[in-house]
């Protein structure tokens, strides 16, 4: 019995040995560029690595997500880190390299950007979002407005539901403060410079602003549109107009989402003949029509106020020709003249 427990202690004492040194002969691979090399040696190891130590295990992981990250296999570096981060915790060298591979995956995206490989984009973008979600939400946002660019209108919606469901309000947090002297309140540059301001005499009631996005509800809302879904695209195009007022495209974008069905009653409208149930089904689209209008009026009105944007203009001299609302037209009709001119 005693033999075979010094055999089994000099079994484990072998096999710990030759992991590590594999994972050295791997990691001087990587030092040279040579990934394949190095790949080739942890995957020959992978049974043995399974039953190893803690610390053993997360330096293979370690290493794995060198590898992927110089090859770009982004996903696979990913997760090889984020292994190594659960199984033996965070250390600065680990931290430096994540770090790496987090550029890497935004330079890369860029690149694709570049030449309008807009999926790729979004995939490696939420891929970066992905190594540090507490941080790094912006890229959520970019990883979403890249399917929206790409027409994967189904990737974004569900991007888009993660920043909704993790309250992403914006990009940037913004710094006031109020000069004493003056008593204006003022907005500062960047964080350190408020910070310093706050410990001065000179200045009071220091206060921070994280602003709501209203650019992620406009996108909600024509992700929204384009799947067809008009009920959820309106009610995002008004909560990105409550966040900004001067936000002109979300008001067309609301009245065109209202309009979407006219043309099939318009349609329905002229092939109904001239028999009794003819009219009143006629009677019928044409109060639906005029509903649809009713809706688009004060909308466009409030953008008509807003800036005299010449479409709401237009758009609405147009509804109210249609609803014989002789006033209303020749007040908008007077206007776009004086618009024109």
């Amino acid at each position: 019995m005693k033999k075979i427990l010094i055999l089994l202690c000099f079994l484990l004492v072998s096999f710990g040995y030759s992991q590590k040194k594999e994972l050295r002969s791997a990691n001087k691979f990587i030092e040279r560029g040579e990934y394949t090399s190095a790949l080739d040696v942890l995957e020959s190891i992978s049974d043995i690595l399974q039953t190893a130590d803690d610390k053993t295990k997360a330096r293979s992981m370690f290493l794995y997500g060198m590898i992927y990250t110089n090859t770009e296999d982004f996903d696979k570096a990913v997760e090889s880190y984020q292994l190594a981060k659960e199984i033996g915790g965070s250390n600065p060298l680990l931290d430096a390299e994540i770090a790496k591979l987090e550029n890497a995956i935004i330079t890369s995206a860029i690149g694709d950007q570049e030449n309008e490989n807009f999926i790729s984009s979004a995939k490696k973008l939420y891929g970066a979002y992905k190594i540090n979600p507490e941080n790094n939400q912006l890229y959520l946002y970019y990883a979403a407005s890249s399917s929206v660019s790409a027409k994967d209108y189904d990737q974004a919606l569900a991007y888009y539901q993660m920043l909704i469901d993790i309250n992403y309000e914006g990009i940037e947090t913004k710094y006031y403060i109020t000069e004493v002297a003056s008593g204006n309140e003022i907005e500062v540059g960047s964080e350190s410079e408020f910070n310093l301001l706050k410990r001065t005499n000179d200045y009071s009631d220091p206060r921070e602003e994280d602003p709501s996005n209203p650019v992620l509800y406009y996108n909600l809302g024509v992700v929204s549109a384009d799947l067809g879904e008009d009920d959820a695209a309106v009610e995002y195009y008004k909560k990105s107009i409550e966040l900004d007022p001067s936000n002109e495209d979300s008001y067309l974008n609301m009245v065109a989402v209202i309009l979407q069905g006219e043309e099939s009653i318009v349609d329905e409208m002229n092939s109904l003949g001239t028999s009794r149930s003819d009219n009143i089904r006629y009677d019928e689209l044409k109060k639906i029509r005029e509903d649809l209008y009713l809706q688009c009026v004060p909308i466009l009105k409030d953008l008509v106020d807003l800036n005299q944007n010449i479409e709401a203009v237009r758009t609405l001299m147009n509804i109210y020709g249609t609803l014989g609302d002789n006033q209303g037209y020749m007040e908008m009709k007077n206007l776009r003249d004086q618009l024109d001119q």
